[in-house]
């Protein structure tokens, strides 16, 4: 059983949108007005939408020469819309969607601490030419494990990402994989341990631990030497005899009857098996491992490819919009102006009193929004909303000139 210990703040605001607008009209002093609000969010969700297609369609032009899924053909006809990398517009995305960078140093460490699957997996950085990492919800979780064929269960504290997107660009020489050499790999994940970053590259290769060589050597030198003592100690003694015969080692003649002969064979059958018994030990726990690695992928994998640059849009959007109205839902019930900072404060203060729920508010995202779509008005450093029939108007007016 997993229990969740603590959880950090994070910019992601854990509601979906609709909610946020069920939850700004509750027990609120705009129920007189409710019917305009609601007019208000749908606009300004569709302007956000109409925003975020572009962004998607540009994302969608810029990926499709390196996409490993592309059923399409280029006809070289086609320019982009922008010359910025798609590795930047992509960044942005994400961004806006509220996920943090993972740092070369937090993947260092990650990969240096211990698997939470009993796994040790090593990833080879030189198939790559750029890899880049991002997650959205990080909490602290315990979790009992099981230990020594679960006789023993530990209970491990980690650190768990809610959402993981993973972006890759394999190198142009790059061989190492069944993906087209050069291609960008986009992978999104969800609740991926910190010590587990390792198993979400496509070149990752299952390692044996020390105390799985262990589990496995101590054993076959144990069967080894009784093999060697009881079964195989004759047929050796006959094959070195033999031996030290044709070398000159000896000058004792050896008869080598049909008896003896058959014998040796048996013997070095015995060793073989013996052999072939300790390589498919190792074999099948190594598939072992590879199965577990597989099942854990397979439920922690969300979306791929081009299919992460819809997701992404679409949560941008929902980011955006849920910060846009939150913002002015505020400087709409205030009685006075506010300065953004107080206004900062009092949305995480209604966030943690109301819904129980820990958040660091985009402010400077939210009013840049506002701002820019002349929702408020500023009077030195105070922010004002203007009132709901005229935020309506500027709106429908920014949607029929789109």
């Amino acid at each position: 059983m997993t229990i969740e210990n603590t959880e950090n703040t994070s910019r992601f605001i854990p509601f979906r949108k609709t909610d946020v607008l069920e939850m700004c009209l509750h027990n609120s002093i705009l129920l007189p007005q409710e019917t305009l609000f609601r007019r208000f969010y749908h606009q300004l969700d569709r302007l956000l939408h109409y925003e975020f297609l572009s962004i998607i369609e540009t994302l969608k032009d810029q990926y499709a020469p390196v996409d490993p899924d592309t059923d399409t053909r280029n006809s070289g006809l086609a320019a982009l819309a922008t010359t910025e990398p798609f590795a930047e517009t992509l960044a942005q995305l994400i961004e806006q969607s509220n996920y943090n960078r993972i740092t070369e140093q937090e993947i260092n460490q990650a990969f240096e601490q211990s698997s939470l699957f009993n796994i040790r997996l090593h990833v080879d950085f030189d198939d790559f030419s750029e890899v880049l990492l991002f997650s959205r919800g990080e909490s602290v979780r315990r979790e009992s494990v099981p230990r020594l064929l679960g006789l023993f269960p530990k209970e491990v504290e980690f650190v768990n990402y809610d959402r993981v997107v993973v972006y890759i660009k394999l190198r142009d020489d790059n061989q190492a994989t069944q993906l087209r050499p050069g291609s960008t790999l986009l992978k999104l994940f969800q609740n991926v341990p910190r010590g587990d970053l390792e198993m979400l590259f496509p070149n990752t290769a299952v390692r044996m631990r020390t105390l799985d060589k262990l589990l496995i050597g101590i054993p076959a030198v144990v069967s080894g030497g009784i093999v060697l003592t009881t079964k195989l100690g004759a047929s050796l003694a006959l094959f070195g005899s033999l031996v030290g015969f044709w070398v000159g080692l000896s000058s004792e003649p050896v008869e080598l009857t049909k008896t003896t002969a058959i014998a040796l064979l048996a013997g070095f059958g015995t060793l073989g098996a013996y052999f072939w018994k300790q390589f498919s030990s190792f074999k099948n726990r190594k598939l072992r491992f590879m199965q577990a690695l597989t099942q854990n992928l397979y439920f922690k994998s969300l979306d791929n490819n081009a299919g992460v640059i819809h997701r992404l849009g679409s949560d941008a959007q929902e980011e955006e919009c849920k910060e846009a109205l939150l913002a002015y839902y505020f400087l709409l019930t205030s009685a006075q102006a506010m300065k953004s900072q107080q206004l900062d404060q009092k949305i995480e203060h209604w966030f943690d009193q109301q819904w129980d729920c820990q958040l660091d508010f985009e402010i400077g995202d939210a009013m840049a929004k506002i701002q820019r779509l002349g929702l408020v008005t500023e009077d030195q450093g105070l922010l004002s909303a203007i009132p709901l029939p005229e935020a309506i108007a500027i709106l429908d007016q920014i949607w029929d000139n789109a």
